[in-house]
């Protein structure tokens, strides 16, 4: 079987590993010209990490971790009232894996690039679709190439331009969260520590820091918009209608008066190298696939980072999608399923799980965008109520059941979802 993925991220390696170790020959376009070590912390789950241990990757997991001590919300002061460390048996913001996407990427990348059955091309994508029948899939590549396949994967993220091409608008939903994320890596400074702080602005801001392995700082601005017009100059600089320095313009107006350490994140994101924005939506499915294309990651199913499952989800997906496409390659007398009922088998195992994770309340993410001081103040006396509780060991232990944490594995975000077993990947 030969296997076309687009996107060098988590998914197309991730799912290029497992392929591999099936019999399938597999090539991997990546749109940058090197591989990138891009992006902001994210973290697995149980069944994640089973699938990383898998793939004998579990300690590369450890190495990289950015050493987050657990998640606590502070005042304009610094001053902590609400504290959710990592800990056996209690749930917190922060998993027992936490790593910066670059840093997972680039372990995906390092397993994967010497294995004789994957081929990395660099500075390359898939320019069109020309053909997606029962038989085969014929694309042009941007290098002015024109191949074959078996089997196309879309795995180049969000606004994925294959999907767009093979899939019809009705059979995909952009689900607007009404949320913008600024991301930015700033120095660290002598007051910094290994927390995920959180602070809480009045107008329906929040800032956050995080640690990493670098010493330096991940820092985070989310704005919730309040009105029309502040929503439409916002989504306006997420499409890069607008420069670098418009950019930094905007995120001063709107955060200037947020209060706490504002000021420096402001100065450390004007001269960060590392600074994006992000318009917060989700992206739903009627079905993953058609004909020889097949979309995972968030290609798929980007579930937005309000979940915190997003990184879980690609690595899932793809072990699955692999496992399913395994069995077409089997070698024996014994009738196998075609590609097309692998492609169904990996819809129907998954789709119903994703769907759940994707079913966020309608109070998220407005609950912790307070824009007036009253509805501050309860979401801190919320937040302090529960920390409190979950702090409590007696508590923590009755109504948090650990008697399930697997060695050396997180407690799952999620329950509800039994990761299959593949003999070939076992």
């Amino acid at each position: 079987m030969k296997v076309l993925i687009s996107g060098a991220g988590v998914a197309g390696p991730t799912l290029a590993f497992f392929l591999a170790k099936a019999g399938a020959e597999v090539t991997i376009l990546e749109k940058t010209g090197t591989f990138l070590k891009q992006g902001h912390n994210i973290d697995l789950d149980r069944n994640a990490v089973s699938v990383v241990t898998k793939m004998g990757l579990l300690e590369e997991l450890r190495r990289f971790n950015t050493t987050e001590k657990g998640t606590q919300f502070v005042d304009s002061e610094g001053k902590t009232y609400a504290q959710f460390p990592v800990k056996p048996g209690t749930p917190s913001p922060t998993s027992e894996f936490e790593i910066l996407r670059g840093d997972l990427a680039a372990v995906l990348y390092s397993a994967t690039k010497e294995n004789p059955s994957v081929t990395y091309i660099f500075g390359t994508t898939v320019e069109k679709v020309v053909e997606n029948n029962d038989e085969l899939v014929r694309v042009e590549l941007s290098n002015g190439e024109t191949k074959e396949f078996d089997l196309l994967v879309a795995a180049d993220g969000q606004w994925s331009k294959i999907r767009s091409q093979v899939f019809p608008p009705d059979s995909i939903t952009d689900v607007d969260k009404n949320l913008f994320v600024v991301y930015a890596t700033i120095p660290r400074s002598p007051s910094d520590n290994d927390w995920w702080n959180i602070y809480t602005a009045l107008k329906s801001r929040t800032i956050s820091t995080r640690p990493d392995p670098y010493s330096t700082i991940r820092a985070v601005l989310t704005l919730f918009p309040l009105t029309e017009e502040q929503k439409r100059v916002w989504t306006d600089a997420t499409r890069s209608l607008v420069d670098r320095e418009e950019k930094m313009r905007l995120v001063r107006r709107e955060f200037a008066d947020a209060g706490w350490e504002i000021s420096r994140i402001l100065d450390g994101i004007e001269e960060s190298e590392e600074f994006y924005f992000q318009s917060v939506q989700q992206i739903r499915m009627k079905k993953w696939h058609s004909s020889r294309v097949v979309c995972i990651g968030d290609a798929a199913h980007a579930p937005t980072p309000l979940t915190g499952m997003g990184t879980t989800l690609a690595i899932l997906g793809s072990y699955i999608l692999a496992g399913e496409l395994a069995a077409t390659l089997k070698d024996s007398a014994e009738r196998k399923p075609t590609i097309e009922a692998a492609l169904e088998a990996y819809d129907a195992k998954f789709h119903p799980y994703v769907e759940k994770i994707q079913n966020l309340p309608s109070f998220v993410p407005g609950i912790v965008h307070p824009s007036t001081v009253f509805g501050r103040t309860l979401l801190k006396t919320f937040v302090g109520t529960a920390a409190a509780i979950m702090g409590n060991s007696w508590v923590s232990k009755l109504v948090f059941d650990s008697s399930e944490k697997v060695e050396d594995e997180p407690k799952s975000k999620e329950g509800g979802f039994k990761l299959p077993e593949y003999p070939l990947f076992a």
